[in-house]
């Protein structure tokens, strides 16, 4: 099996088109049309490290969420982390795919994934829905909880289910958390939309101090941080590949890629 046909199992699940206007979803380095697949480094971002297991495995493919080329370069040269994996990329002939915020609108994609660990039921879109070759995809998605919960209770299942050190929270919420909005990643421009939903809690993974002004008692603002909100995203393409392509070697990196740490 080439690496075009596992990139066209992972594109029929989300479709380039459902990208984000300012993303570069897609293949990043290399070819897809004639080289057998060796084997895929699934991760969540790639770094020289990351270029480094894949060379270790055997593989000649890796998939990302993150863009390894997020901004365009005008040169070359090794200076930065982003430059030296491209370099080595290229020099073991290992192809670079991403699949970024296609991934997070896609039905079933990364928020989807996020309300499963988190055991939500009755999982639909919310926010600006888009169709692309025939894909439903939305930016957000929302939930109701098994059993309603106490905010502080609220959080501490959250940062127990995704291993979070510390949560950032606007002031607790003194009514019970049922209904609950999510957007992986960097995700506050969806926090009215998530009010309008009426939804209690909304998860996501960054946001920025003013943003949490104003919304005492509207909702209850979780914060996990964007590596923690994301970092299931491989399990998606594992299984993607694994049933759409059987026989392709999968291996989810063990390179840890979040550069904050919390002291």
């Amino acid at each position: 099996m080439n690496i075009k046909e596992v990139v066209n199992a992972l594109e029929r699940f989300a479709p380039l088109p459902l990208q984000e206007g300012f993303d570069n979803a897609g293949l990043q380095v290399g070819l897809t049309e004639t080289q057998e697949v060796s084997g895929a480094l699934l991760c969540l971002d790639v770094t020289e490290k990351v270029v480094d297991e894949a060379v270790a495995l055997g593989c000649n493919l890796i998939v990302s969420h993150h863009p390894l080329l997020f901004h365009a370069l005008k040169k070359i040269t090794g200076k930065d982390d982003v430059q030296r994996a491209v370099v080595k990329a290229i020099k073991h002939d290992i192809t670079v795919v991403s699949m970024h915020t296609n991934m997070d609108n896609a039905l079933g994609g990364v928020n989807y994934r996020i309300a499963g660990k988190m055991g939500l039921q009755d999982i639909r879109f919310f926010g600006p829905e888009k169709l692309a070759d025939g894909v439903q995809g939305a930016s957000g998605v929302i939930g109701e909880q098994k059993e309603p919960m106490a905010a502080r209770d609220f959080l501490n299942m959250v940062k127990q289910r995704f291993g979070v050190d510390c949560i950032q929270a606007n002031q607790l919420l003194q009514r019970p958390i049922s209904k609950v909005a999510i957007c992986g990643g960097a995700g506050a421009f969806l926090l009215n939309d998530a009010i309008a939903e009426g939804a209690d809690a909304f998860v996501t993974g960054e946001m920025h101090y003013h943003e949490f002004f104003g919304h005492e008692q509207e909702i209850q603002i979780t914060v996990i941080g964007h590596y923690q909100s994301e970092q299931y995203t491989s399990e998606i393409f594992k299984e993607i590949i694994e049933r759409e392509c059987p026989g392709v070697k999968c291996f989810l990196t063990e390179v840890m890629t979040n550069p904050i740490v919390y002291v």
